[in-house]
């Protein structure tokens, strides 16, 4: 039992087996790599053949909502300015209907006065009556 030649070829023989033990408890592991090799290209494949059209669909959305956005802010200014020029109509609306009533109220106290200083006037600045003839 002292011999080395014995103990170094008993070694070589449990480095064997053990090799082939670790050989064939990994054959599943690689087995399930190589499936997912597979799997990953697929995916791989599947992903460059629908990636890029999905990508420019999603880039010319953008730009119509840039476009969107640019015809809505046109249109809100436009909203605007025209809400200012209705908001001066009626403004200038509202002072030439205070002006028409203040000149209709003159009107009226005018021919008020009028009337009563017809009325008060003497009879010999009025016409004469003339009677009916029977």
């Amino acid at each position: 039992m002292r011999d080395p030649l014995f103990w170094l070829g008993l070694s070589l023989i449990f480095v064997a087996l053990s090799a082939i033990a670790v050989i064939l408890a990994a054959l599943p592991t690689l087995r399930e790599i190589q499936r997912t090799a597979r799997s990953a290209r697929r995916l791989i494949d599947t992903l460059d053949r629908d990636l890029p059209p999905t990508l420019e669909a999603i880039r010319l959305t953008g730009l119509e909502l840039t476009e969107l956005t640019d015809e809505l802010n046109d249109g809100v200014s436009h909203a605007t300015h025209v809400v200012k020029q209705v908001d001066v109509g009626l403004t200038q609306a509202r002072a030439q209907a205070q002006r028409l009533q203040i000149g209709s109220q003159s009107l009226w106290a005018g021919l008020g006065a009028a009337w009563q200083t017809w009325r008060r006037s003497s009879p010999k600045t009025r016409l004469p009556r003339r009677r009916p003839r029977r």
